[in-house]
């Protein structure tokens, strides 16, 4: 049978469930997933196969009003992982967004509203048509849904609707079968086997960094990083990973160290046994902690994940 293979940008506001999505249609943890708004920072490769079809998933930053330098660059990602696919998918907040169309919308609800129609703008100024896909349906009514899809259809930037539980996966294999079809003809891009991708070192400290705000999301605002310094491969058939998280001030420390290093001890071990999982080896890993008030400005940084640091 003939091969298709082809891209599929997954773009939305933060928090809209891309991540959650990116991993739903591949089968398999791609992309890390927390409470915590903007978790993505970098466009994350994940590889779903239908029938003789690859589809390679691009999980984007999500989309929304940049207020520093590291927001930029992930946003002029999000729209760069975009611009070059066979088919772009708009995943919106059905929840967030009806709730701020209430009277008690709550400022997140009409913070990510406006993230909404700023990639409506954009996709009319693209001129590219994407796939509006309707997420955490779950309970809603269909003469609401019906409405919000409506609604939306008609800025004219969208080709079709689809409505989904990213979460639950109602709606997900339908969608998956419809990328399917939009995918070009042509040899697959990646081994069958292969799910994700994106180098060992930089997945090692995305999944630090998920256990870290899994952890202590409510006490640490968005200002942490982690940095894999050293993966070196063991003569037993292990990998000793050695990893620094930055924090921006000397009182953020604290709180991830936890009472007599508890909540470290914590991370470290979570993100361990998920590596030793995903590698399939031993895994030893040795996290340090350093403040550095100005991580975000490093175009190292920038480098390792893929940034325009220069955006």
């Amino acid at each position: 049978m003939t091969q298709h293979a082809g891209f599929a940008a997954i773009i939305g506001a933060p928090n809209a469930g891309k991540s959650t999505l990116t991993n739903r249609l591949v089968g398999a943890k791609v992309s890390i997933v927390t409470q915590k708004v903007q978790t993505t920072r970098f466009p994350v490769r994940g590889v779903a196969i239908e029938g003789e079809t690859q589809i390679v998933l691009v999980d984007t930053p999500g989309i929304f009003q940049p207020r520093r330098k590291l927001d930029r660059a992930m946003v002029r990602a999000a729209w760069g992982g975009a611009e070059d696919a066979d088919a772009i998918v708009h995943l919106v907040d059905s929840v967030a967004e009806l709730a701020a169309a209430s009277k008690d919308g709550k400022p997140a609800d009409r913070r990510a509203a406006a993230d909404v129609a700023s990639i409506v703008e954009g996709l009319k100024a693209s001129g590219r048509k994407a796939i509006l896909a309707l997420n955490k349906i779950d309970g809603m009514k269909r003469e609401t849904l019906l409405g919000l899809s409506q609604k939306l259809f008609e800025t004219g930037v969208y080709s079709e609707v689809f409505m989904i539980s990213a979460a639950d996966g109602s709606g997900v294999d339908d969608l998956k079968r419809r990328l399917a079809e939009l995918m070009p003809e042509g040899p697959w891009l990646y081994p069958e086997d292969q799910t994700a991708d994106l180098p060992a070192r930089l997945l090692a400290a995305e999944i630090t960094r998920e256990k870290l705000y899994l952890r202590v999301h409510e006490e640490l605002p968005y200002s942490a990083a982690v940095e894999t310094t050293a993966f070196q491969e063991r003569k037993d058939g292990g990998v000793r990973i050695e990893q620094t998280i930055y924090v921006e001030r000397e009182s953020q420390r604290p709180i991830i160290l936890g009472k007599g290093g508890q909540t470290l001890k914590w991370i470290g071990q979570k993100a361990r046994e998920e590596l030793s999982e995903l590698l399939d080896r031993p895994v030893h890993l040795f996290l340090h902690v350093t403040v550095d008030e100005r991580w975000a400005d490093k175009r190292q940084f920038y480098g390792d994940m893929g940034l325009d640091f220069d955006s």
